[in-house]
């Protein structure tokens, strides 16, 4: 078989996942020998103005301890014009995967790359530069994406994605889920997808998962149409981990620290700079894109406190009262961690239009109480269980005086809007003005609460301007000097792979006054 042709079932399935597209599909496969080489797909990330990162890693049996892998970047689809290339080294303690850094770029310019090894080549993958640090750039086209869990649906929000024109995309956690294999079923049968394995501990583990998860068409697509950054939230390692604290109190939890950070690493489009040393993987980092905007990510899992009062005999979240638990209020807590919280506030930048900071979940408070004359009820892994941290960093940023923060979050599988204000028990007001609109989309996939439970909350949460736990897809944005645009992007059919999906509501952000307000009603 010609190494630049694609196998029938591979063809077959990316074809389906883009169904209908107009883009550029990029699914040049190869096989050498029948064996799938290239099986994980490739991906790029961390653009700079003058390099970013390219990622693949080999898969089928039988690989070598080490094994050469050449990759090449052009300015066309076609590789007529070459202009740069190299060798990697992929090694059996790294799980073969390649982190290739190309450097020397022009900014602000589209580029396609690929990857040989073992007669075999890759997919063609198209990726891009940042914008000069002082360039004037008119638009940044992103979306923002979190919680793909693979025995929740299926991934038609990742095949709508790749047929948007988009220059980034921001991966805000929970790529994969540590969870064992769990049964399903329901009235019209067991669920079509099912995770391998028991619960992920050892590295093997998490390579294993990672590679199912990656085994997807559209996820596959998606990677290869643009540059992502990525950040995690917590079912990268485990469910509500905190440092080395993890749900289950295991003793041996730092090991299991170590496994999922190092196959966090392998599996993502970060630099070899960022290897993990132990369990500690620096992912907190700032991008320019021009003079249009910062864009900042953290890590709120790493560095964090404990969540306060949890349940008996383990660790994690609850959801309680502050009357039943005042450590809510110690004002030594922090989510993000001291130093990296220092650093936050010195990476906000006043001379850019836009400041986006991009974190794990939502920041807005949501009192769960019904009623709202009791003490509020609140949910401890979020920023509600943080509070204090939370207007640290809130008061620290209009202390800085950015121009336009816009907070982008996942983790809560539910589509919010909001204003965010130092104080939430005052009014609005010259004392309490809003300092910084939130974003915070809902799953890929990975199902939630019941929309019922949010439409109670929503009257004494006023705050927040949309709140719906019943769409499941991604949200889209257009950013420029004047305003950012934001599309709500909802799957209708959650395991139907080709699934349409529909614009649930739209939002707009006027320079220089925050808080959105609602396209989708004018």
């Amino acid at each position: 078989m010609n190494s630049s042709t694609p196998s029938p079932q591979r063809r077959r399935l990316l074809l389906s996942a883009l169904a209908g597209s107009t883009a550029p599909l990029f699914i040049r496969h190869a096989r050498a020998d029948s064996v799938e080489r290239f099986a994980l797909g490739v991906a790029s990330g961390c653009p700079r103005p003058s390099t970013l990162v390219l990622w693949t890693r080999l898969s089928g049996s039988e690989l070598p301890a080490q094994v050469k892998v050449d990759w090449e970047l052009a300015e066309d689809e076609g590789f007529t014009k070459p202009v740069a290339k190299g060798q990697e080294l992929a090694v059996a303690a790294d799980g073969h995967s390649v982190h290739a850094e190309p450097a020397g770029l022009k900014p602000d310019r589209w580029y396609w790359y690929r990857f040989t090894a073992l007669g075999a080549r890759s997919m063609t993958g198209r990726t891009r530069t940042a914008p000069a640090a002082d360039a004037k750039v008119s638009e940044l086209r992103f979306a923002i994406a979190s919680c793909q869990r693979w025995d929740h649906g299926r991934y038609a929000a990742w095949a709508d994605m790749a047929r948007q024109e988009l220059d980034l995309v921001l991966f805000l956690g929970d790529y994969i889920y540590e969870n064992a294999a769990v049964s399903n079923a329901s009235a019209s049968g067991p669920s079509p997808r099912v995770h391998q394995g028991g619960l992920c501990r050892s590295l093997d583990d998490y390579r294993q998962r990672y590679a199912q998860y990656k085994s997807d068409p559209a996820l596959q697509a998606m990677h290869a149409r643009a540059p992502w950054i990525v950040t995690w939230d917590d079912h990268e390692v485990d469910n509500d981990w905190a440092g080395d604290s993890s749900q289950g109190l295991e003793a041996d939890f730092p090991q299991r620290r170590v496994a999922a950070a190092q196959a966090y690493w392998e599996h993502m489009p970060f630099p070899k700079a960022l290897r993990p040393r132990g369990h500690e993987i620096r992912i907190h980092e700032r991008y320019d894109w021009g003079q249009l905007a910062r864009i900042i990510s953290v890590d709120g899992r790493q560095w964090r406190d404990p969540q306060v009062c949890p349940k008996p005999g383990r660790g994690g979240s609850n959801t309680l009262s502050i009357k039943d638990c005042p450590d809510f209020l110690d004002p030594r807590r922090s989510l993000l961690g001291a130093a990296q919280e220092q650093w936050l506030a010195q990476s906000w930048d006043a001379s850019r239009a836009w400041n986006l900071l991009a974190q794990q979940t939502l920041m807005a408070r949501m009192n769960w109480q019904e009623n709202p004359e009791r003490p509020g009820v609140y949910w401890t892994d979020g920023w509600d269980g943080y509070p204090l941290a939370r207007r640290r960093l809130l008061s620290e940023m209009a202390a800085r005086k950015p121009r336009n923060a816009v907070v982008l979050g996942g983790d809560v599988h539910a589509n919010y809007v909001t204003d965010l204000r130092a104080d939430f028990d005052l009014p609005v007001g010259a004392g309490n003005p809003v300092l910084a609109t939130e974003f915070c989309g809902t799953s890929i996939s990975s199902q939630g609460l019941d929309q019922s439970r949010i439409d109670r909350a929503l009257p004494h949460n006023p705050h927040l301007r949309y709140g719906r736990a019943d769409q499941h897809g991604y949200m889209r944005f257009q950013l420029s000097q004047t305003q950012l645009e934001v599309e709500l992007r909802s799957v209708k059919e959650l395991w139907d792979a080709g699934s349409a999906l529909e614009v649930s509501a739209r939002f707009a952000v006027e320079s220089g006054r925050a808080g959105a307000h609602s396209l989708s009603e004018t």
